[in-house]
């Protein structure tokens, strides 16, 4: 009980205060239980992150679930990503029946602090997982083929070919290393079931068509997460006709404006359709698959991850999602945080904030929300 109120606390904190998008999250979630709470090393951590990549659905929610099974099995799995991602769909719920959403000089600030975060997470991530002149020519070249290649299967590919390239030039490195220490291990039946599940409930959200399935489907298969959703929610939701176009865009700047995991837009769309509980059945059901998926992720992981040849593979994938993270900082984080000397000034603060002065990041964002305020 004591594992799942510290759950609750630190999750509860991050959900109100985890702007910035999904590779921020990463670098909330980094700060929080590898530097500060050390629930984990920075190779747990980064087997949890590039197994997030591997899989469709919301990159840093998954993270998140993983960090709450690993902690305390699958009710602190449950408790991460309640705590997570209920503000967040609360709030898009109350954009879709209260009033349209415009933009605002604290969310610039937000955006600002959000280009420190993702520094900070990207650095003490390089430091650990691409050291090497191997290991940092493949994060290099994964960001410069993010970067040329604009899409949402790119990164996908990115990481298969960094796991290809660390499997053989690794290989003769972790052969003499032991298994980095191991992450919970997930029962086979849950692993097993769930990967059932996953594939009946895909399949008949596919066949029945209709607005609530459609979440399924976007769940099922996006690869990328936070903003590659929203073009294949368009297709899903709008085209057909559910959801006005007006009201999508009008929902979509809101989705910049509040914290937490970029499908809570779910949320709102499912408000607009079917008020409240619309929003709950279309927020359900967006996530359902990244939970399926993430239990059977870990399970088939912790089953090959000692392999010597698996190990080099991870760390060539290790390297590919420093790359990926890179690449984020520069677009969209860097490209939208900082417009102005002012927002590099907050950006800097904030980044100070995290890296000396050991400030927790509901402060930093609640100071950058006032400083976008006051200067933007």
């Amino acid at each position: 009980m004591n594992r799942i109120a510290e759950i609750a606390r630190s999750f509860g904190v991050l959900g109100f205060s985890a702007f910035g998008g999904p590779t921020a999250h990463l670098g909330y979630f980094r700060t929080e239980f590898v530097e500060r709470r050390r629930w984990l090393d920075d190779r747990q951590y980064s087997e949890i992150v590039a197994l997030s990549q591997l899989l469709p659905g919301p990159g840093s929610s998954q993270v998140g679930m993983m960090l709450g099974y690993h902690r305390a099995g699958f009710s602190g799995m449950a408790i991460a990503w309640l705590m997570f991602t209920w503000p967040s769909l609360a709030l898009m719920a109350a954009f879709a029946l209260l009033f349209d959403a415009t933009s605002a000089s604290w969310t610039l600030g937000l955006l600002a602090a959000a280009v420190a975060v993702v520094f900070h997470a990207v650095t003490g991530m390089a430091r650990s997982m691409a050291s090497t002149p191997r290991a940092a020519t493949i994060a290099v070249a994964s960001g410069i083929a993010v970067l040329a290649l604009p899409n949402a299967f790119t990164h996908l590919g990115v990481i298969i070919l960094a796991g290809l390239i660390g499997a053989f030039s690794f290989n003769s490195l972790i052969d003499a290393t032991p298994p980095p220490s191991p992450l919970r291990a997930i029962p086979a039946w849950a692993g097993i079931g769930s990967l059932v599940v996953f594939l009946g409930a895909l399949l008949g959200a596919v066949i029945m068509g209709g607005f609530y399935p459609a979440f399924i489907q976007a769940g099922s298969t996006v690869f990328g997460g936070g903003h590659v959703v929203l073009p294949l929610l368009e297709k899903l939701v709008v085209a057909p006709g559910f959801i006005k176009e007006t009201d999508f865009l009008s929902g979509y700047s809101a989705a910049q404006a509040v914290p937490g995991p970029m499908f809570s837009f779910a949320s709102y769309l499912g408000a607009i359709y079917g008020g409240i509980g619309g929003a709950v059945l279309a927020s359900l059901a967006i996530f359902f698959p990244a939970a399926l998926l993430s239990i059977s992720g870990m399970y088939f992981w912790g089953r090959w991850r000692k392999a010597p040849r698996i190990q080099a593979a991870v760390t060539g994938i290790n390297a590919g999602v420093v790359g990926l993270l890179g690449a984020a900082l520069y677009d969209p984080v860097f490209t939208h945080g900082i417009t102005s000397v002012s927002a590099l000034a907050i950006a800097t603060v904030c980044w100070l904030g995290l890296a000396h002065w050991k400030i927790p990041p509901w402060a930093i964002a609640a100071g950058a929300a006032l400083a976008g305020w006051v200067l933007l």
